[in-house]
This record gives C-alpha cells, sequence and structure tokens, in this order.
C-alpha cells in the first residue's frame, strides 16, 4: 500500500476494506473538498472551523506529494511534478485565505479537478 493510501485512509471513518486505492482516494478528496466548503460558507460564524477544514486540506495534499515522492510510485513523472506544483501553490494560496487576501475558490477549483481526473480514468470502484 502507498504512502498516501495510508495517509488517505486516516480521513476515512468507516472505508470498507473492499474499496479500491483509488476509490478511498477519491472518497476523501471529496469528504475533504466538501468540508471546505462547507466551512468556507460559514467562514464568518465559524472561523477556527474554517481554518480546520484548510489544514485537513493541507494535510491531504501533503500525502499525496509524500505519495508522488515514493520511488516504488508507478506515476509518469510528469504528473508527478504536476502533483507536486499543485501541493506546493495550495500551501502558499492556503497562508493568502488565513490573511484574508484571497478566495478560497482556487483551493476548490483544484480539489474538483484531481476528482474529474480520477473519475475520468475510468469508473472509481
Amino acid at each position: 500500500m502507498s504512502a498516501t493510501s495510508q495517509a488517505l485512509r486516516g480521513y476515512a471513518t468507516n472505508a470498507a476494506s473492499t474499496r479500491s486505492d483509488r476509490r478511498a482516494e477519491y472518497e476523501i478528496i471529496a469528504r475533504v473538498t466538501q468540508e471546505l466548503r462547507d466551512r468556507a460558507v460559514k467562514q464568518k460564524s465559524d472561523f477556527p472551523a474554517f481554518v480546520e477544514a484548510l489544514h485537513n486540506n493541507q494535510r491531504l495534499w501533503t500525502a499525496l506529494v509524500v505519495d508522488v515522492a515514493d520511488i516504488k510510485n508507478p506515476l509518469p513523472k510528469e504528473l508527478k511534478a504536476r502533483i507536486v506544483y499543485l501541493a506546493e501553490f495550495t500551501a502558499n494560496h492556503s497562508r493568502q485565505v488565513l490573511k484574508k487576501k484571497a478566495s478560497v475558490m482556487p483551493l476548490l477549483e483544484i480539489n474538483m479537478a484531481v476528482l474529474r481526473g480520477l473519475k475520468k480514468e475510468g469508473p472509481v470502484t
């Protein structure tokens, strides 16, 4: 099992053991994205919960980078490089969001693009 799969499974509360790693990744990214979206809407009334959601999103991207850095990861080098770039962007942009100098929307859009990519590769089962 890859480092990402292990790290991402930590987010899952009731992940069934019969799910594929890709399905688990999809569900975890979807859950983190939904949490971030929901808490962004209420950030003025519950900023600590919004900060927690941003932190969870950052943990997700850190886990993805750890996974692509693994020499055993079979993804193409170009895709690995894109994931590292997106993780760096996510970290930098999250800091701007916390300073209230940027919108959370780009972070949500990136996560949604990853979800579309996971779906595009075939059924997520």
